[in-house]
């Protein structure tokens, strides 16, 4: 038996088949865009610390990944003769088989969204909390936008399935193109013709729609997006709009008392404690650089005055008004208060990659409604400048070097113009080359008056630039002196200043004309 041409090439002009086709655009999409929203809601709440939301999430993934979707189809279509109130919508065979797919695919999304969300690392919801932002907010503007890119692929590919998988809605009846297909090969039995027809037909919503989501995929992948450097001529123009509104705008600005008050404060991981009454006041305008070797305690400190930490025990005390104790919420209202007021510039940077430099430094400014657009940009463009990044201002932080990029992240936290800035060892993630840049900056700011807390390896910065220098040690601080007493304590009898003195290495450096401090 021959193969019929001219049969096969007809069934492509059949109105039957065409809305046929329609009908599986129609379901297919619509089950994918509602799956889509379930089964993030699904995924949220798997990742929930509620039992009584991840639990019940849990329950629904394993239920409807177990369920084979023809059983699934047949028991929707059924369930009038349960219950007949039913009967005017699930006895419709397009919206039982919706109903169908979009139960089986919300718990392959779900965990499809769950992949994607942990792919995005913890330190960008640390950042999104750093500028003061509320959980579902950083969610939202930060953790999202990034788990749909990376989510996007198996995405794709979760569409294409669910075109296939709707052929099976023939089993209710559903007028789609297999069950037209049927209906045809069963009156003329030419059953090799009609089904190659079909393939045709599923071929070419996939490939039209794949087409479409390549697109898509190829629009958001920042990779592509090579963004030239400004030119001098528009730096130049940009950089006097800028500079003359943000001083005019320092200038409108009262002085606002600043003091730091750390109270016995405790922190322990399990049996291992990380923190053992820590006693700290810094005043207005003082740069502490806090010292240490590693397990010390110092990210750990510095992360409980930013409330990235929960302490065990104690107080903090921000500009004379309660902050944080050891009952204290993260979303309490006076530690989102005191939150906005302490900066914090992290060691890895966390700049949010989806977004531009200009992007990221306006972002939390124009989400507090610090600034209007205008003032947040020119005020950004004027912090870009004080970091000689200016010109990158519409670049993505991938596109530049780790220095770069740790000197964006200092203007965006400057951006809420904090009272309080927090460096979490600003430097450690750098090449050795790119180091003078960063402490530079940090220079400029002190130079400035910015009350400052640096965690630090880098003994000659503290000796230089800091007024105090802390030393911890097993959860304690062991020493808490001016520079210009530890260089000074080569006879110092005192054990605690011989030991930060052979922790600095001083003896080694007597000769390095650098280590006087600044005046």
């Amino acid at each position: 038996m021959t193969f019929d041409w001219s049969y096969f090439l007809s069934l492509f002009t059949l109105r039957d088949f065409w809305s046929a086709c329609v009908t599986v655009i129609v379901l297919s999409s619509a089950a994918w865009g509602l799956g889509l929203c379930l089964g993030f809601l699904l995924a949220c709440a798997r990742m929930s610390a509620r039992r009584g939301l991840s639990l019940p999430a849990r329950l629904y993934i394993w239920f409807f990944r177990s369920i084979p979707l023809l059983v699934l189809l047949v028991f929707v279509y059924n369930l009038p003769q349960l219950f007949p109130q039913t009967g005017a919508w699930l006895g419709d065979p397009f919206t039982a088989g919706l109903i169908g797919l979009v139960a089986t695919e919300a718990a392959y999304m779900a965990e499809i969204h769950r992949g994607g969300l942990l792919s995005v690392a913890a330190g960008q919801r640390e950042a999104g909390h750093a500028l003061g932002f509320s959980y579902w907010t950083t969610l939202r503007l930060v953790v999202v936008q990034q788990a749909f890119r990376i989510s996007l692929p198996t995405l794709v590919n979760e569409y294409v399935t669910i075109v296939k998988l709707s052929s099976l809605v023939s089993v209710i009846s559903l007028p789609e193109l297999l069950m037209t297909g049927q209906r045809l090969y069963s009156q003329n039995f030419l059953v090799l013709e009609t089904l190659a027809a079909v393939a045709v037909y599923y071929v070419l919503i996939v490939t039209l729609f794949g087409w479409g989501f390549a697109r898509l995929e190829r629009y958001l992948d920042l990779g592509r997006r090579a963004v030239a450097p400004l030119d001098d001529a528009t730096c130049q123009s940009l950089r006097n709009t800028a500079q003359s509104l943000l001083r005019a705008e320092q200038a409108a600005q009262p002085g606002a008392p600043k003091a730091l008050r750390l109270r016995n404060l405790h922190k322990a991981y399990g049996r291992q404690r990380v923190l053992a009454g820590i006693d700290l006041e810094i005043a207005a305008g003082q740069v502490v650089s806090i010292i240490g070797p590693s397990g010390s305690g110092k990210t750990s400190l510095i992360r409980t005055i930013n409330a990235l930490e929960r302490i065990d025990q104690g107080e903090i005390v921000l500009f004379d008004m309660p902050y944080i104790t050891a009952d204290s919420s993260p979303t309490a209202p006076q530690v989102r208060q005191g939150i906005r007021r302490v900066g914090m510039v992290f060691q890895n940077f966390q700049l949010f990659p989806h977004l531009t430099l200009l992007e990221n430094i306006t972002l939390a400014p124009l989400r507090h409604r610090l600034d209007t657009p205008d003032m947040a940009q020119r005020n950004a463009l004027a912090l870009l400048d004080k970091v000689g990044l200016l010109s990158h201002a519409h670049r993505y932080p991938q596109q530049l070097s780790g220095g770069q990029q740790q000197r964006v992240a200092i203007a965006r936290a400057l951006a809420m113009r904090p009272d309080i800035l927090l460096f979490d060892e600003p430097t450690s993630a750098l090449d050795p080359e790119l180091v003078v840049d960063v402490l530079n900056v940090i220079r400029d700011l002190a130079r400035e008056g910015m009350t400052m807390l640096v965690v630090t390896h880098e003994m000659d910065f503290a000796l230089s630039t800091s007024d105090r220098i802390v030393f911890m040690e097993q959860g304690r601080i062991q020493l808490d002196a001016s520079p210009l007493q530890i260089l000074r304590g080569a006879s110092d009898s005192s054990s605690a200043v011989q030991r930060v003195r052979r922790f600095m290495k001083l003896d080694e450096r007597a000769s390095n004309a650098d280590l006087s401090p600044v005046a």
